[in-house]
């Protein structure tokens, strides 16, 4: 049995070693990014972002910080959908406790998450938002199916959601904004409507306006993106 001065002796021995600084390896472990939340466009759903996913996830992301919000894509963007996203992301912070996310956003999608960075109090809740072929100055292509569809309507030229976006400044606040597009897209048209000024607006090439979820040097420069 050890006498009050050994047990001494043992305690302050083994302090050193609880208030060591952690190794580099388990330090690692407790790094932590943005959450990302992926927003898909017109008649897709969450399943388009397989690809993105995946390479978040080898690039080092948590599955625990990869969300897809799925949606209805055929209602209005400011009076229903930038809500939805709003409230949507507000359960993703306090899911993981983070202050702010990253918005991903192909297409159609990319006008809901710009109207709730805008409009909707994004502003403080997201760091970086990210645009994959999205008609931000509006699409000719949507007046096919506009004198049904909510959602077509606010995708064309100069319609009421699209004209406030580009009011004034096109990325206002602190938020990081980025575009990638294509010149060979056969649903933006133009092709120009795509980048934002004062966004970092990349050009893929000549790539289909679903093939930018696939490609390799896109999904590169989103990483890239996201962590500057």
């Amino acid at each position: 049995m050890l006498t009050p001065r050994q047990r001494l002796l043992a305690l302050l021995t083994l302090c050193p070693a609880l208030i060591a600084p952690l190794p580099a390896q388990a330090a690692a472990r407790v790094q932590t990014h943005n959450p990302v939340v992926f927003v898909h466009g017109y008649n897709a759903g969450p399943g388009v972002w397989g690809g993105l996913r995946q390479d978040l996830r080898a690039a080092g992301y948590a599955e625990s910080e990869l969300f897809s919000w799925g949606y209805d894509t055929h209602q209005s963007v400011n009076e229903v959908l930038a809500g939805q996203l709003g409230a949507y992301v507000d359960q993703v912070r306090r899911q993981t406790g983070a202050a702010r996310v990253d918005l991903v956003a192909h297409s159609f999608g990319s006008l809901v998450g710009r109207w709730y960075v805008k409009f909707g109090g994004g502003a403080v809740t997201v760091d970086h938002w990210v645009s994959l072929a999205g008609p931000s100055h509006g699409t000719s292509t949507a007046w096919a199916c506009a004198l049904w569809d909510q959602a077509c309507r606010d995708m064309t030229p100069g319609s009421y959601v699209v004209k406030n976006l580009n009011a004034g400044d096109e990325t206002p606040g602190a938020v990081k904004y980025a575009t990638f597009w294509s010149n060979c897209d056969e649903v933006i048209n133009p092709d120009s409507s795509v980048p934002l000024a004062g966004a970092a607006n990349t050009p893929v090439g000549c790539l289909q306006h679903n093939d930018l979820l696939g490609d390799d040097a896109t999904s590169a420069g989103v990483r890239s993106f996201l962590v500057s």
